[in-house]
């Protein structure tokens, strides 16, 4: 998005916009973009490159996960702009599945053009043999990746499970804001009993199969109360309604991931959470914990959405306010603007920095180490170099042209409107 443009949107963007989730939106992703080169910890063997995450071996990291754990945002302002740019379509007399073609073609389009890039690659890398085969299988000794391990660590592709999920949400919208509309804040509280059941059956009967059903009620549990904060209920809210959900996700996360409570069950709490007896600490999932928190997504997650959602809230008016500015708004739209070109892309930015710092000796530490700590910067600044090089090539498939004098400004997956 060109500097101009950005300008000429911010001075055109409607009073009634509401900014703020745009922001919300903004830096989650750059939260998402920072967290994942800030945690990474390599290593390139024999043919394969790996990258995981820091928190599991690193003391205290896991409480930056509590602060930066911004999945349940993404689905909250999901459901926001699900909502307000389904009632746009219907009032211009759209059809459903034309709805649904629509969003998920924002999400498609530049999800192509990576998948489009990256398929010779690694169609060159089995030609050439380069680097180590890894899986999936595809056919007698032949995987789908060489070099890259599947599924969660993979560069540059791990994160990309997200855009799948997304997907699957975009086309239950319809069906889920007709739930809303007949059973209001019934449907959230089935979301939240049906967590607590999935969870109480999977940990303590060892069918941990039926954790998966998390998948649907943790994430879309927020996404729900997206679809309040667009009709303003949620905005209308005492501020102690706010308080409570802060305070209530935070306590709940702190008694939930601590030794005391379960030491009633005795040691059969080892059964239900091997290792530790307890929830994890670490909203992320690690390599080196028995328990996740995130795959799938636990009680646990839930309560972190709810806490850092009830923040957003405490915070919207001066937020609103701060972003009537041109700088923190013009700023906002850029980042909306490009925001899916960012998320596809941020990884391969990490696995260019890779190839440069590497053969200097960055990148060596297998935990969280003094010298882990000090390379920190390295890891941020040279895939930002690349990344703002990539945007500038790929993210003009993000966007589709927009008429001469339109005033829409980007918004999730390029979505128009104040009403995203």
């Amino acid at each position: 998005m060109k500097p101009s443009g950005v300008a000429d949107l911010a001075a055109r963007t409607p009073a009634d916009r509401e900014r703020v989730v745009d922001f919300v939106r903004a830096a989650s992703i750059l939260a998402v973009v920072v967290g994942h080169w800030w945690i990474g910890l390599l290593s390139w063997q024999d043919g394969i490159m790996r990258s995981t995450n820091a928190v599991g071996v690193t003391r205290g990291l896991w409480l930056a996960t509590w602060l930066f754990q911004v999945m349940p945002l993404f689905f909250f302002v999901g459901g926001f702009a699900n909502l307000t740019a389904y009632e746009s379509h219907r009032r211009r007399g759209g059809a459903t599945l034309a709805f649904v073609r629509a969003r998920a073609a924002r999400l498609l389009r530049p999800s192509l053009v990576f998948f489009a890039v990256w398929a010779p690659v690694v169609v060159a890398m089995h030609v050439l043999d380069i680097g180590a085969p890894t899986g999936p299988r595809v056919w007698g000794d032949t995987t789908l990746l060489r070099v890259f391990l599947p599924p969660g660590a993979t560069l540059p592709f791990g994160p990309l499970w997200f855009l799948g999920v997304y997907l699957g949400v975009v086309a239950l919208a319809p069906w889920l804001i007709a739930l809303h509309r007949r059973f209001g804040w019934r449907v959230l509280a089935v979301m939240a009993a049906g967590t607590v059941v999935a969870d109480v059956i999977g940990f303590t009967t060892g069918s941990w199969e039926i954790r998966w059903a998390n998948v649907a009620f943790v994430l879309l549990f927020p996404h729900q109360l997206g679809f309040f904060y667009a009709e303003g209920s949620l905005r209308r809210l005492p501020r102690r309604a706010a308080w409570a959900m802060v305070a209530g996700g935070l306590i709940g996360l702190v008694a939930l991931t601590t030794p005391w409570l379960f030491r009633f069950a005795g040691d059969v709490r080892f059964t239900w959470f091997p290792g530790i007896g307890h929830y994890p600490k670490s909203l992320l999932g690690t390599d080196v914990e028995l328990v996740s928190n995130a795959y799938p997504p636990t009680v646990c997650f839930a309560l972190g959405g709810i806490w850092t959602i009830g923040a957003v809230l405490l915070v919207r008016d001066r937020l609103a306010a701060w972003l009537e500015r041109r700088g923190p708004w013009a700023f906002t739209i850029t980042v909306n603007g490009v925001i899916m070109t960012l998320f596809l892309w941020h990884m391969t930015a990490y696995l260019l920095a890779i190839f440069v710092v590497w053969p200097l000796g960055f990148g060596r530490e297998t935990e969280g180490t003094l010298r882990w700590w000090l390379e920190r910067p390295v890891w941020v600044v040279v895939p930002a170099v690349f990344l703002v090089g990539l945007v500038a090539v790929f993210g003009r498939f993000e966007r589709p042209r927009l008429p001469h004098g339109s005033t829409t400004v980007a918004g999730e997956g390029g979505s128009p409107s104040s009403r995203a």
